[in-house]
């Protein structure tokens, strides 16, 4: 097996939680497309990352059934793994920084996979959801202090591969702010943390704290 680090990203304030990233550091070892999605398959996280160019930040994002044009979460992930300016994915340039704390992306919300965005009454209300049937990806979420941009949030990528529910999504929370035009402070899945705010020109900001595993 080649080797890989195991990064958790959006992890909550005491450093818990987060979902869990694979990331394959040198993709040269493994350049066959086919080849990486069975390694991801394999591995069997919400998303694994090949770097194909560490200085330029070129990377390339699957999950165990599926090649993404751009993921929230696994940008992150690399962006504090490779302290970057910068990262380059087939659906665009994502700006990447880190701030104390906490790893910065900035992308457009076009950029993200398609997914149902729903609403619900009450953070309880998305706590006792059971997950849906297959065949959509669906975020729930809530307000649980719309005041102070406080959200509740879970998703449930429904691809029929193994990953039920995501701990946590950038892509999301990035469509989330863009529909709402403000910046959240998004509590997702057992306990992590995702922060937003939109940016000129059609782009958001998604932040979180990253370790590795």
């Amino acid at each position: 097996m080649n080797e890989y680090d195991v990064l958790s990203v959006f992890c909550g304030p005491d450093g818990r939680h987060g979902n869990a990233l694979g990331v394959v550091r040198d993709g040269s070892r493994i350049p066959d497309p086919d080849e990486r999605q069975t390694f991801a398959a394999k591995l069997g996280f919400s998303e694994t990352v090949f770097v194909d160019d560490p200085e330029r930040g070129v990377i390339d994002i699957y999950t165990p059934s599926t090649r993404l044009p751009f993921a929230g979460y696994p940008c992150v992930g690399a962006a504090w793994l490779l302290d970057v300016p910068e990262l380059v994915v087939p659906a665009g340039v994502v700006g990447a920084r880190l701030d104390g704390e906490f790893t910065w992306i900035e992308a457009r919300a076009e950029w993200a996979p398609p997914r149902t965005v729903r609403q619900y009454g009450s953070a309880a209300e998305v706590d006792a959801l059971a997950v849906p049937p297959e065949g959509e990806w669906v975020y729930a979420w809530a307000w649980e202090d719309e005041a102070a941009g406080r959200v509740r949030a879970r998703g449930f990528p429904g691809r029929g591969d193994g990953v039920e529910e995501d701990e946590a999504t950038g892509a999301a929370a990035l469509l989330l702010t863009s529909q709402l035009d403000r910046a959240l402070n998004i509590r997702q899945g057992k306990g992590s943390q995702l922060l937003t705010a939109p940016q000129p020109d059609g782009y958001v900001e998604v932040g979180g704290r990253v370790r590795l595993l």
